[in-house]
């Protein structure tokens, strides 16, 4: 048996669930993502990877700026779906698309509800110091995230994961609890699990303000903060006027007296600046303009550009 499913996804990460599905007894009848967008220099168009993964297999797409129009829900049960798979789609759904399909709408969430809801929850348990985390699928209602819980898998965070690297492990680990789910929908073996309200919290949006490296703030954070928002947005400092990014950095044990964003020591191991409490070691930069360089490199070629007490800003 298989069931006619409709997906609804926009970014990489829904791609690969996509990709997934395409390779099961189950039938794609139409593909929602988000409207195209500017990207590149010439800021032309773009599909979306979960788009160009439907145009492939010449599976219908439909890119609704939102689901108030009539004639947009109209069209999803149209399409007589059993099943609709929702994946990073960008939308809050309202109650008649969720009830469009037999059974609903399914959700595949990066990380374990009712923990980090919203829409960056893979680098807010990096940038929070969670040790672990998952991908949940749920039965979607009306709420953000907020959902019957279906099924789990979990993951640990390593002290050298990033936001792309814990991208990548969960985007791997989805595809396959999502199926394992779906065959549970046909089987009719569902154990539908409340969520703790109580335990949520939220994980914000990313912004590339927040970025900027405030240095009065504890090593360990910033540490953790530079892994989470590696590759996006990725964490900036500010050296009079040019900006550089931190590719990596890690928090050391060591006693000072300088005030925070002050470099207290230069050397091919890395540029250590003190904080509010401890300091950081960066030890991966990019200069403007260049490519990302491990910091023995880029002392090899400007020895003079880091200086100890020269002061980084926390202000643009």
């Amino acid at each position: 048996m298989s069931l006619r499913i409709v997906f609804a996804g926009t970014p990489e990460f829904a791609a690969v669930h996509l990709s997934a599905l395409l390779d099961t007894e189950h039938e794609i009848v139409g593909v929602y993502s988000q409207p195209d967008r500017p990207a590149g220099r010439g800021k032309k168009l773009q599909p979306s990877p979960v788009k160009q993964v439907a145009l492939e297999h010449d599976i219908p797409v439909f890119q609704p700026l939102n689901f108030k129009e009539e004639a947009d829900v109209d069209q999803l049960r149209a399409l007589n779906a059993d099943v609709m798979v929702v994946v990073a789609y960008g939308l809050l759904l309202p109650l008649n698309v969720l009830e469009a399909p037999k059974f609903g709408c399914l959700n595949v969430h990066a990380s374990l509800l009712p923990r980090w809801r919203g829409a960056a929850p893979i680098q807010r348990c990096i940038e929070a110091g969670d040790k672990v985390t998952g991908i949940t699928i749920m039965q979607m209602d009306v709420g953000l995230d907020t959902g019957d819980m279906l099924s789990k898998v979990t993951t640990g965070i390593n002290l050298d994961d990033t936001g792309g690297t814990l991208h990548d492990r969960l985007a791997a680990l989805g595809p396959d609890a999502l199926i394992k789910t779906l065959a549970s929908v046909e089987a009719g073996t569902l154990s539908p699990e409340s969520q703790n309200d109580a335990a949520a919290c939220y994980a914000h949006k990313l912004t590339k303000q927040e970025a900027l490296i405030d240095w009065d703030t504890s090593a360990d954070e910033l540490a953790d903060r530079v892994r989470a928002f590696n590759p996006f947005p990725m964490a900036f400092t500010l050296l009079g006027d040019e900006r550089i990014r931190v590719h990596a950095a890690q928090s050391i044990e060591k006693a000072t007296q300088l005030a925070p964003g002050t470099i207290a020591n230069v050397s091919a191991e890395g540029i250590e600046v003190a904080c509010k409490e401890g300091v950081l070691r960066l030890t991966k930069l990019q200069l403007a303009g260049k490519k990302p360089m491990a910091v023995a490199d880029i002392i090899n070629g400007q020895p003079n550009l880091f200086q100890p007490f020269y002061v980084l800003s926390s202000e643009l």
